[in-house]
């Protein structure tokens, strides 16, 4: 009889065996709970076939309502006076089934979280990365933007850290160049001023003893007489110096201001050029104006932009080399050029850059004949930046150089296009 109700995790079987020809029986026995009919016919025929050996056979019981994976372990007894009888041991896998389910349900949720678990790991490593690099590089770019006193933050002594102190303290050095070279300038540029100044009044009582030197100078014998006239000629360069080098000391202290006033740049290239016609004769130089006879009208200081242009025409023709010498005019909806252009020495490749620097010259040893003080074109850009405008300047070796000033229709309009085009045409096309 069967078991019922046992809560034994096997079950035994006992019963006769196929081959038992014994006339004394002995009934069939099951404890637990699976009976006889867990045992399938081929196990038993096994059993019986090979007595001495235990027999395996997986097999699916039903317990509880629901089949459950189960080995059977078979094998033959001897019972003395019943003959031989078959043992079989029915062990339902229940447990090791709960056990493989929850390890496949536990391999699932791993397989779904594992991705995202990878996710956040490189995401938390790449922040740590990241971030420090990040920081570094918004702070490089609040130094470049001027803001000297930006550092990083320093945390921890790992490679980010001890690169976060090494930048700051090239920032530190940094800055502390830049406060020197910012307090040199700041002293050179008042050392300038003053000594401007200062030189103006004795300057004054020399020009008007030499001004009496000169104005007797027939007077004199040849040495004295020349003597007079070479030293008018040094007192007007001298002030012209004293007064560029006033004129450089307002811009550096941004004093500088604009008087300005609807200027037709025709009519101020006209004047300009007709004062320097005399120097370009005895240059060997023909000035030729041409103009667009479009509006030619902006809003400009007349006093700034004259000295421009009479610098930028004084230059081509000193450096002419009596070549031609021309000025066009044009306009456009934003803005008017002035073109200056010259055949003469020209310029090296990139010396276009350096024509604007204060003192520069592209031939130290060059002579000047026009007594030109070696600021003219710095004051000349200066003063095309007050305006909001641009002056620039081109020029190849044996092809002259060309200066285009470019001026807003209204200081507050900004500028489009240029009127007119810096290069030569075939250089345009040759690009």
């Amino acid at each position: 009889n069967s078991l019922a109700g046992s809560d034994q995790s096997f079950s035994v079987v006992f019963t006769r065996a196929l081959a038992n020809s014994a006339t004394s029986t002995l009934p069939t026995v099951s404890v637990g709970n699976t009976g006889l009919g867990a045992v399938s016919d081929a196990l038993r025929q096994s059993v019986s076939a090979d007595p001495t050996r235990q027999q395996t056979q997986l097999t699916q019981v039903l317990l509880d309502g629901a089949g459950v994976p189960a080995v059977v372990v078979g094998s033959q007894i001897e019972v003395p006076a019943a003959g031989p009888y078959d043992l079989y041991f029915v062990t339902p896998m229940y447990q090791e089934q709960a056990t493989l389910r929850l390890i496949a349900n536990s391999l699932l949720v791993a397989g779904i979280a594992l991705p995202f678990l990878i996710g956040a790991i490189a995401w938390l490593v790449a922040r740590q990365t990241v971030n420090p690099v990040r920081r570094a590089a918004s702070v490089a770019q609040r130094l470049e933007a001027g803001d000297l006193d930006e550092r990083m933050p320093v945390k921890g002594e790992d490679d980010l850290a001890r690169l976060a102190t090494s930048f700051n303290s090239m920032a530190d050095s940094l800055q502390k160049q830049i406060h020197q070279l910012e307090a040199l300038s700041r002293v050179q540029q008042r050392f300038v001023s003053d000594v401007s100044h200062e030189l103006r009044t004795p300057l004054t009582t020399v020009r008007m003893a030499a001004d009496l030197i000169y104005d007797s100078r027939e007077e004199y014998s040849a040495p004295l007489s020349r003597s007079a006239e070479l030293l008018h000629g040094e007192l007007d360069r001298f002030e012209a110096l004293l007064a560029d080098l006033l004129e450089i000391s307002r811009f550096d202290a941004g004093a500088a201001a604009l008087d300005t006033e609807p200027v037709n740049l025709q009519d101020l290239v006209e004047r300009v050029a007709a004062g320097a016609r005399p120097l370009a004769d005895r240059r060997g130089s023909e000035l030729a104006v041409h103009s667009s006879g479009d509006d030619l009208e902006v809003e400009a200081d007349p006093r700034r932009i004259e000295r421009i242009i009479r610098n930028l025409v004084v230059n081509a023709i000193e450096h002419g080399e009596g070549r031609p010498v021309t000025v066009d005019i044009a306009g456009n909806e934003s803005a008017v050029s002035v073109l200056v252009s010259d055949q003469g020495v020209g310029l090296r490749p990139g010396e276009s850059a350096l024509v604007f620097n204060r003192f520069w010259r592209a031939d130290p040893a060059r002579a000047r004949q026009t007594g030109g003080t070696g600021l003219g074109l710095a004051i000349s850009l200066e003063d095309a930046r007050l305006h909001q405008g641009w002056l620039q300047a081109w020029g190849a070796p044996g092809e002259g150089c060309r200066f285009r000033l470019t001026l807003p229709r209204r200081l507050d309009a900004p500028i489009k296009t240029a009127p007119l085009p810096l290069r030569p045409p075939e250089e345009e096309e040759s690009e």
